[in-house]
């Protein structure tokens, strides 16, 4: 398993909830590559809870988000955007939980039309979310134009 290099830490703009490790409202969401996997490890808090004691279902549905673009910039070594996000809650997570492990995949391509797959284990390793993203991805033109150059591994 390789830590992916984020491409983004030279933007001054770069202040994504999801991934930016500056951000003190964030997820500071870090990621691996394990063969056709990208895998995030997330450590849970009660500042992102719905219910008491329970993981809120946007920050769930952010992780699956999340995660998606870092398939499409490692795997597609490109930018793009969400156009669909299907999530299926399967049971709770614990806000209390020590971490849990997002995994995701490309399940299939068409064109510039990407569809990952995504799941959420407790720390049970019991799928408790499930998450199919569609994601429009950009040219190779326009991911330049976002600032976006490549997306590599640190080595072992």
């Amino acid at each position: 398993m390789k830590k992916i290099k984020n491409p983004w830490l030279h933007n001054e703009e770069y202040h994504c909830f999801g991934c930016c490790p500056d951000n003190p409202l964030g997820l500071k969401m870090e990621f691996y590559e394990e063969g056709d996997e990208i895998i995030s490890y997330w450590h849970p808090s009660e500042h992102y809870q719905g219910w008491v004691g329970v993981m809120h279902g946007g920050i769930l549905s952010t992780i699956i988000d999340e995660i998606a673009g870092w398939v499409v910039l490692r795997k597609m070594q490109t930018t793009g955007v969400t156009s669909k996000l299907e999530v299926n809650y399967r049971k709770p997570i614990l806000s209390s939980s020590k971490v849990i492990v997002v995994r995701s995949h490309i399940s299939s391509t068409f064109r510039n039309i990407v569809n990952i797959e995504a799941t959420i284990e407790n720390e049970n390793h019991e799928v408790c979310v499930h998450g199919v993203a569609t994601y429009f991805t950009f040219d190779k033109k326009r991911a330049t134009a976002m600032g976006f150059t490549e997306c590599e591994v640190e080595d072992e």
